[in-house]
């Protein structure tokens, strides 16, 4: 037996046949992935002939079937026509047995179709959505096509995953659909839910409204004027929730401090005359005029704790998610105060 003898080469791989493509993701393709299932060009425009079994829905990507696509066929469609082309056209990676879902790198969902996919009651349904807004970094050479409308980054947030589609966060995605939005009560509707349904802190809206360049327009101010005042209501409501729930002693509220016969202190949200403890809740706005703000927050604090008061700085954002950490900051100050040096005569009033 010669044991020299060369074995014959494996055959290559056959490619998948067309008919498992139905069966693929969401039923939509690109080029790339038809080609890698042995799919020629001229059989991809035959299959989308007038008539035929599939359609070309974006550049470079098939609905793998007659009609109008699915709400998520559309997310999918957009998704891998922006995402990130790796050597050769684009590919998004394929479903995994460790995610189930594909990843696509460098584009997720914004706009009015990710607030509808994060829960937003005011935004539209999927299907009566026209473009779907999708972000990629600004030095992506991509034009928006067809459903597509492509909407640039310096640099892209973390996405949050919902039933496989990456959304970008909901700050990023409120003032994504705002900047498309003439409609001010559309707009005071929106910001309103971002805070009241807790999707997020006022702070962070206006951050990015700002960096959006939208707050030279009247109707967007005023929402902001209003989410403001929605976001500082539900965090006092949270204050009040942390001092009952977690047992802590009743403080006055709402006050202001002078001295006697002398100048105004500033105004608390919750002061314990007894302990010398004030709380007061950061709802600044991260405006112009942000830095200006913090001073006169941070001469204000000085100025009480010269005079022997500690003052608990509370964000509405540790409220909603720490309010047990909140509380026991509150507790051990009060239980401090037995130990510090009285602190000096003050005049409260109510504010």
């Amino acid at each position: 037996m010669n044991h020299d003898t060369q074995r014959s080469p494996l055959p290559p791989a056959s490619p998948r046949p067309v008919r498992h493509l139905s069966e693929v993701h969401r039923r939509v393709m690109t080029t790339a992935q038809l080609r890698a299932h042995g799919v020629p060009s001229a059989e991809m425009a035959e299959q989308c002939r007038a008539g035929g079994p599939w359609q070309q829905i974006l550049p470079g990507v098939f609905l793998l079937h007659p009609g109008a696509p699915t709400s998520e066929e559309r997310l999918h469609a957009v998704l891998m026509y922006a995402a990130r082309e790796s050597a050769g056209p684009a590919v998004p990676a394929q479903p995994s047995a460790v995610s189930p879902h594909p990843v696509y790198a460098e584009a997720m969902i914004t706009g009015l179709a990710a607030l509808t996919l994060h829960g937003f009651t005011s935004a539209p349904p999927l299907l009566s959505i026209e473009k779907i807004d999708v972000l990629v970094p600004r030095l992506r050479r991509l034009r928006s096509a067809g459903c597509a409308r492509i909407v640039r980054t310096p640099s892209l947030p973390t996405p949050r995953h919902v039933t496989g589609v990456p959304l970008a966060p909901v700050p990023r995605a409120l003032a994504d659909a705002v900047s498309e939005l003439a409609d001010a009560g559309a707009v005071r509707r929106l910001l309103t839910e971002a805070v009241r349904g807790g999707h997020c802190e006022p702070a962070s809206v206006v951050r990015e409204l700002t960096n959006a360049k939208l707050l030279s327009r009247p109707h967007v101010v005023d929402a902001v004027d209003s989410l403001l005042a929605e976001g500082r209501a539900i965090a006092e409501d949270r204050l009040y929730r942390m001092v009952r729930e977690h047992g802590l002693p009743d403080p006055v509220w709402n006050v202001d401090l002078r001295l006697p016969g002398g100048p105004h202190l500033g105004g608390l949200d919750a002061y314990w005359p007894e302990q010398a403890v004030a709380v007061e809740l950061d709802t600044r706005a991260p405006r112009q005029d942000e830095d200006a703000m913090w001073s006169e927050y941070a001469r204000k604090r000085e100025t009480l704790e010269r005079l022997g008061i500690t003052v608990v700085h509370i964000t509405p954002k540790k409220l909603r998610e720490a309010m047990d950490q909140q509380a026991t900051v509150v507790r051990t100050a009060l239980m401090a105060s037995a130990d510090r040096d009285p602190a000096a005569y003050v005049v409260v009033l109510p504010r």
